[in-house]
């Protein structure tokens, strides 16, 4: 049996998504988290085959989340869910060891599927973006563009909660740290993303998916 947590801020997302898996005979879902911050904690505590990870959730989103768990030193495979075909994205995704990129549109038909491929260590894509992965994963150029690389995993929070709207006291308060380490991380973000204004910071943020605000 395939034992599979399901992580998706949505409770009618998840509610769905374990309806599908729970009529396949083989597969077994064992948990649900709304957040990165449970998946991770979930995966650590419960040590599933297969965690299904929504990308865009708040505070911690699924690109962070799914690092920490295939971290964690536990076989356990990644599985993300997008609303967008982004080429780009699932390079990324991919080459963090995420074992599926799905879109949504497409799950009735792929999930099972891609859950009883990342079980066994194998990847699946959606065939609606497959062609376009493959060809910017030949690529040699694409990753050197991508800044992801630069960031701390605390600047990648700090920078989900500022382009969730968040305010440098309620991301202090969110986190446990002080307004001025914050702001130091704001000033850092800037600096290595080569930005001046929060409108440039949030562009260049979603151009190269460092956050996810498709919901």
């Amino acid at each position: 049996m395939i034992r599979v947590i399901i992580a998706d801020d949505h409770h009618l997302v998840r509610q769905g998504i374990k309806a599908m898996l729970d009529s396949c005979d083989d597969i077994e879902v064992v948990g649900e988290a709304a957040t990165g911050h449970e998946a991770v904690e979930m995966a650590r505590e419960m040590a599933p085959h297969v965690v299904v990870m929504d990308i865009a959730m708040p505070r911690m989103d699924g690109a962070q989340a799914s690092e920490q768990i295939l971290d964690l030193g536990k076989p356990i495979e990644v599985v993300i869910l997008s609303m967008h075909g982004d080429a780009l994205l699932a390079q990324q995704l991919l080459r963090q060891g995420v074992k599926g990129y799905l879109l949504k549109s497409s799950l009735h038909e792929e999930l099972p599927m891609a859950v009883r491929s990342a079980s066994r260590g194998k990847l699946y894509l959606s065939p609606a973006i497959s062609d376009s992965v493959l060809t910017t994963l030949m690529s040699p150029n694409e990753s050197a563009e991508n800044p992801s690389e630069l960031l701390t995993p605390r600047e990648r929070e700090v920078l989900q909660l500022i382009a969730e709207g968040h305010t440098n006291s309620a991301i202090a308060e969110l986190l446990t740290i002080s307004v001025k380490t914050v702001e130091k991380h704001r000033a850092s973000l800037m600096s290595k993303l080569d930005v001046h204004d929060l409108p440039s910071l949030m562009r260049v943020s979603i151009k190269h998916g460092l956050v996810f605000t498709e919901k």
